[in-house]
């Protein structure tokens, strides 16, 4: 395809099963214009690229309105487009859309910006009236439904028959008939158009097929109740679908409508969704944030459950960074919004795990290969059982046809084709609602085949900042050694100046008045405080000014051997005493990385660092360590991991050693939340915890499970009946409880990924 290309996305109704989105995939692609079509049954979503032309839009449009379903677009620039001309193109072709939506539009998405209009999608999916009228649907109870309303219709007509076929039994064949048809027309026509699409194996052909030979052969009473099974399997797979849906389009509800904000001296309601980024906005205590933010005054617990799931509240203060959708705790704050409502950590979250639940893992691309050759053999099995005996070997017609209507129902592979994205999508649904982010079904495969972990050390195994670990009072006590070199580090910048600050604040230490403060460069930093001249710096350059004791330079060289930076102050032209730094591991380190050989994974680390530094936090937490490395050395010893058979995991923060985590079979970016965390790698952390990536390997692994129990379900069942029927033994009802009870279970089971947290 030459010229221009556009990408539009699309919410599509009443699409609940895999059929329904091979059968949409099929159609949409046969448009003249459309390059690539993605459809996402678990996001009730699609995504179309196609050229730049006025007449594309419409026929996808009305190709997917002949098939039976609903579709609206996704992105807010529809509306304002031309709603004119999609009124002329849309409403008055044919075949109208079917489903509850009646919300014609489309959306012209250029390639290039694809990312930020998805985002404003999204939004306007949840703002804007026409869209809130969508949600709204596809929130409606059951009975209120499309399938709904025609399964009770078909239901309230079987029921019918049965008593007019008591009072007129001479016209009871008719009767039956004529309830049967009640279902079945709605199902003949999507059948058809199916057929014109390009799927003449659709489970609606098939059933099609089997309703009416039951009629031909005499079973119009049977017909009626297959037919009637049919659409409550229907009902069934929707009302599932929808559970499955739910769960991720929840976090939409987690973001207030309104938000305080500020301007002129004045605090103004305003929705949230029109906060532009820069404003400055007031949470009260108990609410929830209504935007991505920078805290500019106050300091209050934050329950971050909702967006990282981190159990306790986390205390901020100025200069933290806040999400949106978390609740503030007993203080007010004062925010600067950082990112519009479009583009929070929500919106981006949702956008993340729906695109990655239209990305398909390897198994469900064999499954849908083989699915595309499985129903035509069926289809041709069942022909051969229905002619063969007939007309070789003397068998009755009447009771093979039968045999052979069976055989086309159980042969649908509804059950078979949902086994994997139901489970995949739910597993990419629980582990948003945790905080782990992962990139599509490929990544969640290969997620749980790991053998081996590879850890950056700064920010991801250890916080990203020292902290002081040992105060040593030589000339003075502990509290006035930290007192006077937190005096002389105010104002500094430097992480290490940081550390010594923050440990003088926790510990309530008085900083004493301080003058003449002076930075030497390389060397420390000097001053006098209450007239004595002060020096904090290097061991080296503290012994050129006063010299330390044998027992002095013992206790610095053991603080050296540990991996920690060690400060020396002199007062007064004496050794006072000596801070200690490190940065130290994340509180949850150990726990993380032992739950990681726990699983059976060689775990490593890799860093720049010197080596006494890196073997010391390796040591405490029990791992090997490669240290002093540039980032073209990690991406060989990656390789080299992967040379020796392992499938390696490369664990980063998503900015350093882009080489490792290109090279790597998976990159897992670790962070708090921000665009890096969230856009980089194959799969991110959002609270930066190392258990996280424990977590991920286990939904994987738990995730693999699930599919092939659904597996096993959907192919036992079609092979138990397969037996039972040509033996005789079962006839239609149970072949069509075959299918649409194998669909049911299969989803219920991949639903249970959505409970309780991932277990080995």
């Amino acid at each position: 395809m030459t010229g221009p290309v556009r990408e539009s996305r699309y919410r599509v109704e009443g699409m609940d099963c895999a059929s329904c989105a091979a059968k949409i995939d099929t159609a949409v692609r046969r448009v003249v214009g459309v390059e690539d079509v993605s459809v996402s049954v678990t996001a009730a979503t699609m995504t179309v690229r196609h050229a730049e032309n006025d007449a594309v839009v419409p026929a996808i449009m009305q190709r997917v309105a002949g098939l039976g379903y609903g579709l609206s677009p996704l992105a807010g620039e529809a509306a304002a487009r031309s709603s004119a001309s999609n009124e002329h193109a849309c409403c008055g072709h044919a075949h109208p859309v079917s489903g509850d939506a009646q919300d014609h539009g489309h959306t012209h998405t250029h390639t290039h910006t694809h990312t930020q209009d998805v985002h404003s999608a999204h939004a306007s999916d949840h703002s804007k009236p026409g869209a809130a009228a969508n949600h709204e649907r596809r929130s409606a109870p059951w009975w209120r439904t499309r399938k709904g309303r025609l399964t009770i219709a078909c239901g309230v007509a079987l029921a019918g028959a049965y008593g007019l076929g008591k009072l007129f039994p001479a016209t009871e064949a008719w009767i039956f008939t004529l309830a049967m048809l009640v279902g079945l027309l709605p199902i003949a026509r999507r059948a058809v158009m199916a057929a014109l699409a390009g799927t003449p194996f659709s489970i609606e052909m098939l059933m099609t097929i089997a309703a009416a030979g039951a009629v031909f052969i005499g079973a119009g009473e049977e017909a009626a109740m297959v037919v009637f099974l049919f659409l409550i399997g229907e009902l069934l797979e929707g009302i599932a679908a929808g559970k499955a849906r739910a769960s991720i389009e929840a976090l939409t509800a987690l973001v207030p409508k309104t938000a305080l904000m500020e301007a002129d001296g004045r605090m103004t309601e305003v929705p949230a969704e029109s906060l532009p980024v820069g404003a400055t906005i007031l949470v009260r205590p108990g609410d929830r944030l209504a935007a991505d933010g920078v805290i500019l005054a106050g300091e209050s617990g934050i329950d971050e459950a909702p967006v990282t799931g981190e159990s306790a509240p986390v205390s901020k203060g100025p200069g933290d960074i806040v999400f949106a959708g978390t609740v503030n705790g007993d203080g007010a704050l004062r925010l600067r919004v950082t990112a519009a409502s479009a583009d929070n950590t929500i919106a981006r979250v949702i956008r993340l795990v729906e695109e990655a639940q239209e990305m398909k893992a390897p198994t469900e691309r064999f499954i849908d290969r083989f699915s595309r050759r499985y129903t035509p053999a069926v289809a041709l099995v069942a022909a051969l059982v229905a002619t063969v005996p007939p007309l070789f070997f003397g068998g009755l017609w009447q009771e093979w046809i039968y045999k052979g209507l069976a055989l086309l129902l159980i042969g649908c592979p509804c059950a078979l084709v949902i086994s994997t994205p139901a489970a995949i999508a739910a597993s990419l649904s629980a582990g948003a609602r945790r905080g782990l982010l992962i990139k599509g079904g490929v990544v969640l495969e290969s997620i749980g085949k790991v053998t081996a972990v590879a850890f950056d050390k700064t920010g991801t195994l250890t916080e990203g900042k020292p902290k002081v670990t040992d105060i040593l009072g030589f000339d003075l006590s502990e509290a006035e050694v930290l007192g006077q070199a937190a005096a002389l580090e105010q104002g500094s910048s430097h992480p290490l100046a940081q550390a010594i600050l923050s440990r003088a604040e926790a510990d309530g230490i008085a900083l004493p008045a301080v003058s003449d403060i002076k930075a030497l460069g390389g060397k420390g930093v000097s001053g006098r405080v209450a007239g004595a001249e002060l020096f904090l710096g290097s061991p080296q350059e503290a012994g050129r000014r006063a010299p330390l004791t044998a027992d002095e330079k013992a206790q610095v060289a053991a603080l050296h051997d540990k991996g920690k930076t060690v400060s020396v102050l002199i007062a007064g032209g004496r050794a006072a005493g000596a801070l200690a730094m490190r940065d130290e591991p994340r509180a949850d380190a150990v726990t993380g990385v032992k739950a990681l050989a726990d699983s059976g994974l060689r775990v490593i680390m890799l860093t720049g660092d010197n080596r006494r530094t890196a073997e010391a936090i390796a040591g405490r937490l029990g791992i090997e360590a490669r240290a002093e490395l540039l980032p073209e050395d990690k991406q060989r010893i990656v390789g080299e991991l992967k040379s020796e058979g392992y499938v390696v995991a490369k664990v980063g923060d998503g900015i350093n050693d882009a080489p490792a985590l290109a090279a790597a079979d998976v990159g897992i970016a670790v962070g708090g939340g921000t665009d890096v965390a969230l856009e980089t790698a194959d799969a991110a952390s959002l609270h930066g915890r190392v258990t996280d990536i424990a977590a991920m390997v286990r939904l994987s692994r738990r995730t693999m499970r699930n599919i092939y129990q659904n597996i096993v379900i959907a192919l036992g069942l079609k092979g138990v009946f397969l037996v039972t029927t040509i033996a005789g033994v079962t006839g239609l009802w149970p072949a069509i409880l075959a299918d649409t009870g194998a669909t049911v279970l299969v989803t219920i089971n991949a639903l249970r990924l959505l409970r309780g947290p991932a277990k080995a």
